[in-house]
């Protein structure tokens, strides 16, 4: 890395690491992503891959993505996959290194029971509620009475559980480490238990699973990581996660650092909380617009762009911190708006008639595609006599200050086309509005502001009511209109109500009807959508991504 380049306290450490008289001095930096497949990744779990992958990529090294399953509670190849999408849909790879923590399973009892032979682990058999009575507290150590079982007794029984000969919380085997340690993770922790339940990859071979914090640190050292990012609860685990590197046979020692979570306000981001929203129905599925998931961020219309730029800005912290989820919007604004391409839509349309334009008359007028690309170019689109534009752009009595559609009003620009005035509205018997009448200045072609006129009206969007197309709507609010849900005796009360309003009958220009999911657009004065995995050429679906208005404070 360039010596002027901002770096934060990992790659500080990364960079001493890997320097002269440092502890990987000529090693190459070989981080690894270690996410469990109980679930899908969520935005939390983003900022972990991006510390991960990214490091690697700054000092030109590799990581290395391997599946967590050494519980097997919940596991499944569902989530595997899904997390292998969502990886390479960020923009990382992990080339030929991809593992799984059961892969190391045969090694890792080798290394327990080598453990055993040194007199550094033992076999237990305290109960649950044993275990939580000999515990002990800052000023008690804890006990075992099993603490000195004889080397080759606990070999024979270590062997014996697993061959499936004793029945579950019957025995676990633990670390012989230090009973009075002031960090109860160190008071000799159990590093094997028994469940019988079938693993996803592994069957019924085994009944016997390694903890994490003995199964991690031997997967990092037999991978050849140099560091171990994780995140901060595990700061407490990392005196555990040396001793075991230090007392077993592993070829490689690598340095574990931690950095702080991400929280952001109004979602949860415990993959338990968010697997009950949707085995209980209270969203459609894990990529349901409204979750956190990354899966359901990219149906929503986020890019990959717009959440590596939020990750980045974040930061790296020690200390745990919560980020307004209006600052995730406002880095994907700012991304759609550089590259998203303009369309018109009316959402909730009414009928405009312009009365003086030659009837049965169809022409294309120049639209841009988006002015902050100037590559983009322009579109052509139709124009005729009947328009459809928003009912909330015409007010028969207007408000003060109201510069769109009202009887003898002002001139009002119709995007890229000609100015209008409106002269009155036809109502139906019960005084809704059904059409709107208006007068246009042929002479006014182009609509550009440029062009000299000064008018007082407003610039509307439209779509021609002869050429278009008829779409559904989805508009996305927060999940969760408290800010801190997870503060909450049940986060299921703070749900929102108005999180999903869907809007059927919008009218949208004829050209979307190919576009393709998870496409994005800018409708103007609307905000930015984005083409649903729903949508098809019959049945146009388009979620809002964000609005156009940042509510970001900065």
């Amino acid at each position: 890395m360039a010596d002027t380049e901002t770096k934060n306290f990992i790659e500080a450490f990364v960079e001493e690491d890997i320097g002269p008289g440092g502890r990987f001095e000529g090693k190459q930096v070989h981080t690894r992503f270690p996410p469990e497949p109980n679930g899908y990744l969520h935005i939390g779990h983003c900022k972990a891959l991006c510390i991960d992958f990214g490091t690697a990529e700054k000092f030109g090294g590799i990581c290395n993505l391997r599946m967590d399953d050494t519980n097997p509670a919940k596991e499944d190849t569902e989530y595997v996959d899904a997390i292998k999408e969502d990886i390479h849909w960020l923009g990382f790879d992990w080339d030929d290194r991809f593992f799984y923590g059961s892969d190391y399973f045969e090694k890792t009892y080798e290394l327990a029971v080598g453990l055993i032979k040194k007199g550094l682990a033992y076999v237990c058999e305290l109960t649950p509620e044993q275990f939580r009575e000999y515990r002990g507290d800052v000023s008690t150590p804890a006990r075992s009475p099993w603490r000195d079982r004889p080397v080759e007794e606990n070999l024979e029984l270590f062997e014996r559980m697993k061959n499936g000969e004793f029945p579950e919380g019957k025995y676990t085997l633990r670390a012989k480490i230090d009973l009075a340690s002031g960090n109860f993770n160190m008071r000799d922790p159990v590093l094997y238990r028994i469940r019988y339940i079938e693993h996803h990859r592994q069957g019924t071979k085994w009944c016997i699973f390694p903890m994490y914090d003995f199964a991690h640190p031997i997967q990092d050292a037999l991978e050849g990581i140099t560091h171990s990012l994780c995140s901060l609860e595990y700061e407490d685990h990392r005196p555990l996660y040396d001793w075991v590197i230090n007392n077993v046979d592993v070829p490689s020692k690598p340095r574990q650092i931690e950095f702080a979570r991400l929280g952001i306000t109004n979602t949860v981001m415990s993959k338990r909380k968010l697997r009950r929203l949707v085995e209980e129905g209270y969203v459609s599925g894990w990529d349901d617009p409204r979750m956190p998931t990354l899966c359901g961020l990219r149906r929503r219309g986020y890019t990959p762009a717009s959440i590596r730029a939020f990750t980045d800005r974040i930061g790296v912290a020690k200390v745990p911190s919560t980020v307004e989820y209006a600052f995730l919007e406002a880095c994907l604004r700012e991304d759609l708006n550089a590259h998203a391409p303009r369309r018109m839509a009316v959402l909730r349309p009414v009928r405009l008639v312009i009365d003086n334009y030659p009837e049965g008359q169809i022409e294309k007028v120049e639209v841009e595609n988006n002015p902050n690309d100037p590559e983009a170019g322009t579109r052509m689109v139709s124009f005729s006599k009947n328009l459809w534009v928003e009912a909330e752009d015409f007010m028969e009595t207007p408000e003060p200050k109201y510069k769109r559609l009202y009887p003898n009003g002002p001139e009002c620009r119709l995007k890229g086309a000609y100015l209008v005035t409106c002269t009155g509205c036809d109502k139906d018997e019960k005084g809704n509005v059904t059409a709107i009448h208006c007068v246009y200045d042929p002479a006014s072609r182009g609509g550009d502001p440029a062009d000299g006129r000064k008018v007082k009206g407003a610039t509307l969007h439209w779509v021609d009511a002869d050429d278009c197309a008829e779409a559904e709507v989805r508009l996305y609010s927060n999940l969760f209109s408290d800010p801190e849900p997870d503060a909450a005796e049940d986060y299921i009360t703070c749900l929102n109500p108005d999180s999903l309003e869907v809007v059927t009958g919008c009218k949208v220009e004829r050209s979307l009807e190919d576009a393709k999911p998870t496409s994005s657009f800018q409708f103007l004065r609307l905000g930015y959508f984005a083409v649903d995995k729903d949508s098809t050429g019959d049945r146009l679906v388009f979620n809002r991504a964000v609005a156009l208005k940042d509510g970001f404070k900065k």
